[in-house]
Parts: structure tokens; sequence; C-alpha cells
């Protein structure tokens, strides 16, 4: 199955937080399973960490290559395909980059590992 992993559940992912759902935790570690960060999670956190919102401990090239590229999930591009959807996606979400993980959702036909269910106003599959 493919997932894409909303930015709060990859981080509680990585740093082995309780807050991730038993069962999302338990599709992000299936191997038979392709996992995606959407770079737009990337941006987030690259903000995030600008403003001190937020510590890594680490680069964000770094938290690419141990923790992305080393939990084997992908960095998912956005294309224009993605931003055409999004154009087109009602403002029930305020945030842009759910809103971006949710067009790329909704274009590719990807499921989301997400505890935000105003995703669910999309029609989008939510799995948590």
């Amino acid at each position: 199955m493919k997932l894409i992993l909303d930015t709060h559940a990859f981080l509680w992912f990585i740093n082995g937080s309780d807050r991730l759902s038993p069962t999302a935790r338990e599709l992000i570690e299936d191997p038979n399973n392709q996992r995606y960060l959407s770079i737009a999670s990337l941006w987030e956190l690259s903000i995030k960490v600008s403003i001190n919102k937020l510590k890594l401990g680490m680069s964000l090239i770094d938290l690419v290559e141990r923790e992305v590229k080393g939990n084997d999930m992908e960095v998912f591009q956005i294309n224009p395909h993605h931003l055409e959807k999004l154009s087109q996606l009602s403002f029930y979400h305020k945030d842009p980059f759910d809103r971006l993980i949710i067009a790329q959702s909704l274009v590719e036909d990807i499921a989301i590992i997400t505890q935000d269910f105003q995703f669910i106003q999309y029609s989008v599959r939510i799995l948590w």
C-alpha cells in the first residue's frame, strides 16, 4: 500500500512518540508499504526550525538521509498536477502544507497517515 505521512506523524514516528497510534506505527513499519514524506513536510519543518518553533537536533539534509531514507521512505516531490488539484480545493483546511499533502493524495490516490481528521472533508483516505 502507498502511504504519505503527515508531518506530525513523521515526527512522532522518528521520535518514538506514543502519540502515534499503534495502527499508524504498524503501517509505517511494514516493509511491504511504500512510505512517502511530502516535500511540503520538509518545507514546513524548515520554516518551523527557522522561527524557533522546532528543534530537529540535526540539519534538514541529515534528517532526510537518516530518518527518511534510513527508514526506507521516499521524499514525495510536488508536480504541476498536484498544484492544479491544490488550486481546486475548497478551503475547509487553511494549513498550506496540509492542503498540498491532500492534493498529492487525491492526484496519486495515496492514503494519508494523519491524526488530523479535517482531511476527511476532502474525501482522502485517512489511516490512523
